[in-house]
């Protein structure tokens, strides 16, 4: 096996931000503005690689662009109210360059830990550019950083969920996960089953459905809220935000239900229930998104898709489902989302829980003890990550001028 022994050590001058997708390169942006030097670092070898390596083809925005723009930078004029997936990736790419933010790439952070009695982070990051290339026996390239500030960008997407079934061996056809899928060219023909009703899933079936595969989608036991994009040419986002500065949540989330109804119509008829709790609630308390409908309800009224329940178990040609019906697939592709993976390397703290988001609930889960900071563990996507970089920003700012003045 090969060694992790340190290889070098770097002292930075500033923050160490780690995750180089929109939450950190939020928050370089904003401290560099501040006149605070940073060093982002991240594993993979561009910004913003979910979306670049693990998003299928046809993705767009799911909420307006002025709710997903990043601080001190809009879209571009002539940008849709949807960006798609190459759209957005350009604007991050161009953020960064516009902001002077140049992340350290192939830095895989392997631990974190705060050292009480020098009063700083220590952050070991491998070099994974140079282990893909090194021999059997050589050492791992390891650094360490070391600075007064560590700030924890990585996202609540850091890595895929992929849950195992009884009789998954035994499954004859390929099984992937969506952060493989790009489009449904590779299914054509092909009767596919999508594990998963969230928006990725409804998403992918309706891609499958447009290159002529045969996709059925499994609504395990957990309900989920559709509702429409837009209302009466309205994004449904924008609704909701309006409703909230006068009515409390509670109350938004019964009149997003009801219209929902009005405009999408009765959905146990077509199996998808819908959960006791609203829409906001769920986003809020346990980050479960509601799908936002962009035409795959009108597949599966048709009959282009098939909603099917929980599997039980899988066997060679399909999978067994929970009510004793048996259900033909060629290929299996999970929508079954991602998980944080702060508790992996963040080590003698408490201030993320074992799923790996803070404590404390938003808007004040951004600031711990002794330094610490996250960024985009809010549950509200990218309109929540503009609010925690300003606030991170500004508040390491602040320390950087009382310890630069004090010099």
């Amino acid at each position: 096996m090969a060694s992790a022994a340190i290889s070098k050590v770097v002292w930075v001058n500033g923050p160490i931000v780690v995750g180089a997708g929109p939450a950190g390169l939020s928050v370089a942006a904003c401290l560099k503005a501040r006149g605070v030097p940073s060093v982002v670092l991240d594993r993979a070898d561009c910004v913003a690689s979910l979306w670049q390596r693990r998003t299928y083809d046809r993705l767009r925005l799911h909420l307006p662009r002025h709710f997903c723009e990043l601080p001190g930078m809009p879209f571009p004029d002539d940008y849709p109210e949807y960006p798609t997936k190459r759209q957005f990736v350009d604007y991050l790419e161009a953020y960064a360059a516009q902001s002077g933010v140049e992340p350290r790439f192939n830095q895989a952070v392997t631990s974190a830990r705060y050292d009480k009695a020098a009063g700083l982070w220590r952050v070991c990051a491998e070099d994974v550019s140079a282990t893909s290339t090194a021999s059997a026996g050589d050492e791992d390239v390891v650094t360490e950083y070391i600075g007064r500030w560590l700030v924890v960008a990585t996202g609540e997407n850091a890595e895929r969920i992929v849950p195992d079934f009884e009789g998954m061996d035994e499954f004859a056809g390929p099984v992937s996960h969506v952060s493989e899928y790009k489009s449904g060219e590779a299914y054509r023909g092909k009767r596919v089953l999508v594990v998963g009703c969230g928006n990725s899933g409804m998403e992918v079936c309706l891609d499958l459905c447009d290159h002529n595969a045969l996709p059925a989608m499994v609504v395990r036991d957990s309900k989920v809220h559709v509702l429409p994009r837009e209302m009466l040419g309205v994004a449904t986002f924008s609704v909701a935000v309006f409703l909230l500065r006068f009515l409390p949540q509670w109350l938004v989330d019964r009149i997003l239900v009801l219209l929902a109804r009005v405009f999408l119509g009765d959905l146990e008829k077509i199996g998808i229930r819908r959960p006791s709790r609203g829409p906001l609630e769920l986003k809020n308390s346990r980050g479960r998104t509601p799908v936002l409908d962009i035409g795959a309800l009108a597949r599966i009224r048709s009959g282009d898709i098939e909603v099917v329940p929980g599997i039980k178990r899988f066997f060679r040609g399909g999978a067994e489902l929970v009510d004793g019906r048996r259900v033909a697939a060629d290929a299996v592709i999970m929508a079954t989302g991602y998980h944080s993976n702060v508790p992996q390397w963040l080590k003698g703290n408490d201030f993320f829980t074992q799923e790996g988001y803070p404590r404390v609930p938003f808007p004040d889960g951004w600031k711990g003890e002794s330094g610490l900071y996250s960024a985009g563990f809010t549950r509200r996507g990218l309109s929540g990550v503009s609010s925690d970089a300003v606030k991170v920003a500004q508040d390491i700012a602040m320390a950087w001028e009382q310890q630069t003045s004090s010099r």
